[in-house]
């Protein structure tokens, strides 16, 4: 996943996914400009394995993060990363199931289908809970963003998981403990997205609060 060579950067002219706009418009009377995209929807997926008691997150090669990371240079007229300087690990998140809403669909049902495809687990759509809808990108693309929370069990685990190939996804399933998951979200040192952190504190407060009571009256 993360054995990145040839790196090159151009412009977007053309694109299935993101329509890249300049916003012109006057605010308290004053001239403005804005450079933001058009882009899908999405849905996100806080995943816990009962049987096992932990989180299922995904781990995938972000073009983003990487070009985020590490510094652009130009040769011979053409923008580059040095990959032996910026090696493809830096490019490498930790995420929540997660798609765009490109389909005639519910937002439920492609994260259904997400969590089929991503994770490998057929979940029934009653185990799809709604957290919330949100904003995301405020200053890019200020699309909603779907997140929903699913309780599995291995006895849903249908396949591997790891994305369609048909469309180019290289997604690792990662498994984490309750306190890995805690540790996680203040561990600056891993990539990962905001929305996992919400989704996980949310997690503790709503659906494991009551646990470790629990645990400690046995």
């Amino acid at each position: 996943m993360d054995n990145i060579t040839d790196v090159t950067i151009g412009p977007c002219e053309s694109s299935r996914f993101i329509k890249p706009k300049r916003i012109y418009y006057k605010q308290n009377g004053v001239d403005k400009i804005w450079d933001a995209m058009k882009v899908h929807d999405g849905v996100a997926i806080i995943i816990f394995n009962s049987t096992r008691e932990n989180f299922v997150f995904v781990r995938q090669f972000r073009p983003a993060i990487y070009i985020a990371t590490a510094a652009i240079e130009e040769r011979d007229g053409v923008q580059m990363i040095d990959t032996k300087k910026y090696p493809g690990h830096l490019g490498l998140t930790l995420e929540l199931c997660a798609g765009i809403v490109d389909k005639e669909k519910s937002p439920s049902t492609i994260a259904k289908e997400e969590i089929l495809e991503e994770c490998g687990y057929d979940v029934p759509l009653e185990n799809i809970i709604k957290i919330t809808s949100a904003r995301g990108g405020v200053g890019t693309t200020g699309s909603i963003v779907h997140l929903f929370y699913a309780e599995v069990t291995d006895a849903m685990k249908t396949g591997p998981g790891g994305g369609l190939a048909s469309e180019g996804e290289l997604i690792d399933v990662v498994e984490m403990s309750i306190e890995e998951g805690r540790t996680m979200m203040f561990d600056e040192s891993c990539n990962r997205a905001h929305l996992l952190i919400f989704a996980v504190l949310w997690f503790f407060d709503s659906i494991w609060k009551d646990k470790p009571k629990h645990a400690s009256a046995l």
